[in-house]
C-alpha cells in the first residue's frame, strides 16, 4: 500500500516583510526618530516601509488646497496629498538614503481607525506610532490614540518617543 503525501498547508516567510510608519498631523518633528527606528528594523530584515499619513477631513481639504493640484479636488485622492506632504517627503528622503525600500500610502478619517485599517489591509507585521515625552504620572498611560493604535491593530505596535533635546 502506497502513502500520498500530506499536504501541508503554504508556510509563511518568517521574519518581517512590512513595517507600517504612521504619521500624524503632530509628528514633523519626530520624522528623524522614525526614520531611524524605521531604518533600523526594516533595513536589516530587508522590509518594505509603508509610510501612512493620516489626514482628518480638515486637514485634507486644506492639504489639498495649500499644495496646488492641477486638477478638481475630488480627482486627488489620499495617497496624492501624502506624496507632496513634506513630513512624509522628509521620512522618504531618509530611507532613501539608507537604501531602504519604501511606499507611500495617504488615508482620510479619524487617525486610530485608519492606522488600524491600513495595518490590516497590508496584513502589516509591524506599526511604529510615535508620541511626546510625558511626565511621570503621564508616563503610566500612553495617548488615547497611540492606546488605541496598540489595543486594536492585528500586529505588535513599537512606540517611538519623540527626542527632547
Amino acid at each position: 500500500m502506497s502513502q500520498q503525501p500530506v499536504q501541508q498547508p503554504p508556510k509563511r516567510q518568517s521574519g518581517l516583510n512590512s513595517v507600517l510608519v504612521a504619521l500624524g498631523p503632530e509628528d514633523a518633528e519626530r520624522v528623524t526618530r522614525l526614520a531611524e527606528e524605521a531604518i533600523d528594523i526594516a533595513g536589516p530584515a530587508d522590509a518594505t516601509v509603508v509610510i501612512n499619513h493620516v489626514f482628518t477631513h480638515e486637514e485634507f481639504e486644506s492639504r489639498v488646497d495649500t499644495l496646488g493640484f492641477d486638477r478638481a479636488p475630488s480627482d486627488v485622492s489620499a495617497d496624492d496629498v501624502a506624496r507632496r506632504y513634506s513630513p512624509v517627503r522628509a521620512l522618504a528622503a531618509k530611507l532613501d538614503e539608507a537604501g531602504v525600500d519604501y511606499e507611500i500610502r495617504g488615508a482620510v478619517g479619524d487617525y486610530g481607525e485608519r492606522v488600524v485599517s491600513v495595518a490590516e489591509e497590508l496584513e502589516a507585521d509591524l506599526v511604529l506610532v510615535s508620541g511626546r515625552k510625558r511626565s511621570p504620572t503621564g508616563k503610566a498611560v500612553f495617548g488615547s490614540v497611540a492606546q488605541e493604535i496598540m489595543l486594536s491593530a492585528p500586529c505588535p505596535v513599537t512606540f517611538v518617543r519623540a527626542d527632547t533635546k
